[in-house]
């Protein structure tokens, strides 16, 4: 070895043997003179911070990190000026390893090989004014540069290790709180040209990730554990952070996360993606009152998220952008299930740009919504719910199925049997307690071929259609055709205003029909008289229920109609009526007879009254006007009225009658006898009897030579009180070609007739030449009088004899 080598090694040697006997010298001294140290350090330190900086014990090692120096502070606790105020310690660890690399100082380089921190608290906090703890650090702006100096002195992180440690940034000026336990947080970092590089593990319980406390807090009380890579670039002065693997509370996320710490209080941005995430788990990753919210809903199958949040660290609401996609997923709503659904969602609460950020201004958007809701198939291609402190919902639905899927829904009002639906509405509804109010819907509804039963009033309808338009809040009703049995009706109809009622006043909603047909056999909508057979429905105070089947047989039942009815040929039994006009208004008390008009037999009838509907029986109440009828043909079409003598076949002539009836209906639509009450007043022109053997059998013997076949009755004024089963026959005279007749009494449909009758037995032909009255009123009683009385034997067989009656009021008069 030349020996200019030897010295120059034996120098360098020397060189080190000093350097590790000067670090071994420091750290005995550090070691014998500790309180001294560490009183010498907390008043140096102290001397740049704007509060207070103090390390409880410190324990230097020199072989433990060589060539570094390792240095372990206990007790550290850094807090700033205003701490008696506030009470919030920036630092409180208890225990704080360094090490730095000792060979990198040679260059200028402070290379901190490690930093550990064990059981510790940060809390970095700001006032309602802006004041930040941190403030502690900024005591002593640095100097000027010198334009001599050569060089500066960087420090550099290589590992950095964080155990039990409590993270808190509240910040009471922005509103937010961010709070961690960082049970694991190891690093390791490099330092290119361009900035640094970091690969960090980390272990983390989310305590609190508040951006603005008054909604609560994202990702509470959730485990977080990840591996990420960070990096930071000079030129851009951001922060970029990466994992592939950011698992929340057992869903693993990709995380991409930008920082730019340059920027007033930090800007943020994160971007999370998530494939297959349970709906309930998703739910509970945000603010308490949004998990309120999700938590009436639910996906039974896994969906995809993908979340963007941006903002800044020192106030104000983040930006927030979130999408989701559903497929064949199973969606439960309030009141109501969703099967094979599926949707693209977006949600933003920037809706309209420079508007502001939060719940007034965020949307819910959906594109490609469709599903079958009880079996029923629909589609939405775009819906949205706007304004959450108000919610708005928006959209546009499609459908087309048959009406037998309907059956499910609609199961305690309608049946279906065939027919199909189409339908396109544009709808805009408020949302109240996730309930739909004052809805707005436009577009049409289209139904072919139908056939039903509507099940309150056993009503069976078949070959329907009808198109429904929604326009301004009204709805048209068009080429209706409805055929119940052999009856046709075509029908149009608008209800005004019908958006607004539907759900607050539907008792206000007035539907107005137009009706037509070339004819109606009146038995088949015996449904619409008989009592109705009402489904229990739920229902606030105004009658507005949030089940949309009872809330829709709740507008059935109290909504009004008004109908205007033109029809060719009405059948009822025997009864037919020709060019018949009808105005009727229905409620949910009944139905109002505002004016019927009809031909019949040869003549008119005019109806007018009202039918009243309830729980016990359906009552009516009505006038009648009758004008020149067949009475032939009158008594035949209703069954003579249930008096079985004389009938139809005794009967000829025109007639007239003014009544004022009420009663009560039967199950059938028929009357019921016994209920029947009111007055009748009959006139009856160009009359006859014919053939009525009770009169034939007492006119053999009384009147032998008489024609007793056809007894003509020119005019006949009769008025008559119905009381039930019974019929009081007013003081009346009759007067015909073959007797004439006063009559009084009670005629009893059963049993219980009482008629007297006063019988002149001359002979009326012989005066049909006499034309003064005054002389035929004379006339009428010369002669033998007959007084007979038509009495019930108490079995309901009614028989003829004098009228005892009558002679003891003689004798006694």
């Amino acid at each position: 070895m030349a020996s200019w080598l030897k010295w120059v090694l034996g120098i360098l040697g020397g060189l080190i043997l000093l350097v590790v006997l000067l670090l071994v010298g420091a750290t005995l001294y550090i070691n014998s003179h500790k309180a001294k140290v560490i009183a010498l350090i907390n008043t140096e330190l102290n001397k740049n911070i704007d509060g207070s900086l103090s390390i409880g014990d410190m324990s230097p090692s020199f072989f433990r990190s060589f060539p570094g120096v390792s240095l372990s502070l206990k007790n550290v606790i850094v807090r700033d000026r205003k701490w008696t105020e506030h009470r919030h310690t920036l630092l409180d660890s208890k225990d704080f390893d360094v090490s730095v690399n000792a060979a990198a100082l040679l260059h200028g380089t402070i290379d901190i090989n490690h930093v550990d921190i064990n059981d510790a608290a940060i809390d970095i906090y700001t006032d309602t004014s802006g004041y930040s703890n941190t403030s502690v650090f900024k005591k002593n702006k640095s100097k000027p540069k010198n334009p001599k100096d050569k060089g500066s002195t960087s420090a550099q992180l290589s590992r950095f290790n964080l155990h039990n440690v409590s993270l808190t940034i509240d910040n009471q000026h922005g509103g937010k709180l961010f709070k961690f336990d960082v049970n694991e947080l190891n690093g390791k970092m490099d330092f290119p040209d361009s900035g640094w590089t970091a690969q960090v593990h980390m272990k983390v319980m989310s305590r609190s990730l508040a951006f603005n406390l008054s909604h609560g807090s994202f990702i509470k009380d959730k485990l977080i554990e990840t591996d990420m890579v960070a990096g930071y670039n000079e030129t851009s002065k951001k922060i970029n952070i990466k994992s592939d693997n950011f698992n929340i509370a057992g869903d693993n996320f990709t995380l991409n996360a930008l920082f730019a710490p340059a920027a007033k209080s930090m800007n943020f941005a994160f971007h999370l993606k998530v494939n297959q995430i349970l709906w309930r788990n998703a739910a509970s990753l945000v603010s308490a009152n949004i998990t309120k919210t999700l938590n009436k809903f639910n996906l039974d199958k896994p969906i995809d998220v993908t979340a963007n949040i941006d903002g800044n660290f020192g106030g104000g609401e983040p930006l927030l952008y979130i999408t989701a996609t559903v497929k064949n997923n199973r969606l439960t709503v309030p009141g109501a299930v969703i099967d094979n659904c599926n949707f693209n969602g977006i949600f933003t609460n920037n809706y309209v740009k420079g508007k502001g950020l939060g719940d007034e201004n965020s949307i819910i958007h959906f594109t490609k919504l469709s599903g079958s809701f009880k079996g029923i198939p629909f589609k939405v291609d775009t819906a949205s719910v706007i304004n959450l402190t108000t919610p708005i919902a928006t959209g546009v639905l499609q459908a087309n199925f048959p009406l037998t899927d309907m059956n499910e829904l609609f199961a305690k009002v309608l049946r279906f049997n065939m027919g199909t639906a189409d339908l396109l509405l544009h709808f805009r509804a408020d949302i109240i307690n996730l309930q739909l109010n004052k809805p707005y819907v436009a577009g049409n509804i289209n139904i072919n071929n139908a056939e039903f039963t509507y099940l309150p009033n056993s009503l069976n309808l078949k070959k329907t259609s009808l198109s429904m338009q929604f326009t301004n809040g009204n709805l048209m009703l068009n080429n209706i055709r409805v055929q119940v049995g052999q009856s046709i009706v075509t029908m149009n109809g608008r209800a005004d205003n019908l958006m607004n009622l539907y759900y607050n006043a539907p008792e206000k909603i007035v539907v107005d029909w137009n009706v037509n047909s070339p004819q109606i056999h009146l038995a088949e909508f015996l449904g619409i008289i008989n009592r109705r057979k009402k489904a229990a429905v739920k229902s606030s105070a105004k009658g507005n229920s949030s089940n949309m089947v009872d809330q829709f047989t709740n507008v059935i039942n109290k909504s009004q109609v008004n109908l205007n009815m033109q029809v060719a040929n009405v059948h009822y039994n025997k009864f037919l009526a020709t060019d018949a006009k009808a105005k009727l208004k229905l409620s949910e008390d009944g139905i109002e007879i505002k004016d019927i008009a009809l031909k019949t037999s040869g003549g008119t009838l005019a109806i007018r009254g009202r039918i009243v509907q309830d729980d016990v029986a359906n009552r009516f109440d009505v006038s009648t006007v009758i004008s020149h009828v067949n009475i032939h043909d009158f008594f035949y079409a209703f069954n003579n009225f249930g008096i079985t003598a004389p009938t139809y076949e005794n009967l000829k002539g025109l007639l007239s009658a003014k009544a004022q009836l009420a009663g009560t209906f039967n199950g059938h639509g028929g009357i019921l006898s016994q209920s029947l009450k009111g007055m009748v007043l009959l006139n009856l022109t160009d009359g006859a009897l014919i053939n009525f053997n009770p009169l034939k059998t007492a006119g053999k013997i009384a009147f032998p030579f008489r024609n007793l076949n056809n007894i003509q009755i020119p005019n006949l004024d009769a008025e008559f009180d119905i009381n039930g089963r019974m019929i009081t026959i007013k003081p009346m005279k009759l007067t015909s070609s073959v007797i004439n007749a006063d009559v009084a009494g009670v005629y009893g449909l059963d049993r219980g007739t009482d008629i007297t009758m006063d019988v002149p037995l001359r002979n009326p032909k012989n005066d049909t030449t006499i034309t003064d009255k005054e002389e035929l009123k004379k006339k009428r009683y010369k002669g033998i009088v007959l007084h007979l009385a038509a009495k019930d034997d108490g079995t309901g067989k009614v028989k003829i004899g004098f009228n005892k009656d009558r002679k003891k009021d003689k004798e006694e008069e």
